[in-house]
């Protein structure tokens, strides 16, 4: 059962000032609290063999090779716009009823709150598997039972970029540019209080949408 958030003890730092806890406990059953983490690894281990055998299965249907890759970048493009408008629209809205507001920090408003909590930068499997399947089935009412594979494919793997880009802004140091600029990206999104910067893994879609927010955010994000 949902019961808001119970946090953990707040430490102290040795001049006696609080520390705030990085985690809390959302639900009161351990069962459902435990499946509401993940490891960062846990996605790549159950999708990364699924993409895989649909990737021998495509092979199988003889899509041939160039058209079998346009379809994965199709897929793969697919990916930063679903991730867009699923973070955007989604995972930050927050109706005015009780319960929206309990769905909303359930499926984000936790992570706003503890950006730190290295439980909970991926998605949980009970989570991603039912989103993937709608997802599956979705792309093959649209291009049939051949072509869906490689299409999916290319939308997996960019969950995969998605989820592995966003435990790292999190939890590594950045070194390279390309690591340092998407963090710093990112991080707008976070600490700035701008409604703005809403692509994890790829800015395309905030560039169009005209979504980047002001200028002066770089310099505080």
């Amino acid at each position: 059962m949902y019961q808001g958030c119970e946090m953990t003890a707040a430490t102290s730092t040795p001049h006696g000032s609080a520390v705030r806890p990085s985690t809390c406990r959302m639900f009161e059953t351990p069962l459902i609290e435990r499946f509401s983490r993940s490891h960062p690894l846990l996605p790549f281990v159950f999708w990364l063999p699924a993409i895989a055998y649909l990737g021998v299965r495509a092979a199988q249907n003889d899509i041939g090779p160039l058209a079998g890759l346009g379809l994965v970048f199709a897929g793969l493009f697919v990916w930063t716009f679903a991730e867009y408008i699923l973070h955007r629209y989604l995972f930050h809205y927050v109706g005015p009823r009780p319960w929206q507001r309990r769905v909303h920090f359930i499926l984000h408003g936790v992570h706003h709150d503890f950006p730190q909590d290295t439980d909970r930068l991926v998605f949980p499997l009970g989570a991603s598997i039912p989103m993937g399947a709608g997802f599956y089935l979705l792309f093959r009412a649209l291009v049939g039972p051949v072509l869906v594979d490689p299409v999916f494919m290319g939308f997996g793997l960019g969950y995969l970029a998605y989820d592995g880009t966003h435990y790292a802004v999190h939890h590594w140091r950045m070194t390279s540019r390309w690591g340092k600029w998407i963090k710093r990206h990112h991080m707008v999104h976070h600490h700035t209080g701008e409604e703005a910067r809403w692509g994890v893994s790829s800015p395309l879609w905030d560039y169009v949408f005209g979504t980047m927010g002001s200028p002066k955010a770089d310099k505080t994000g």
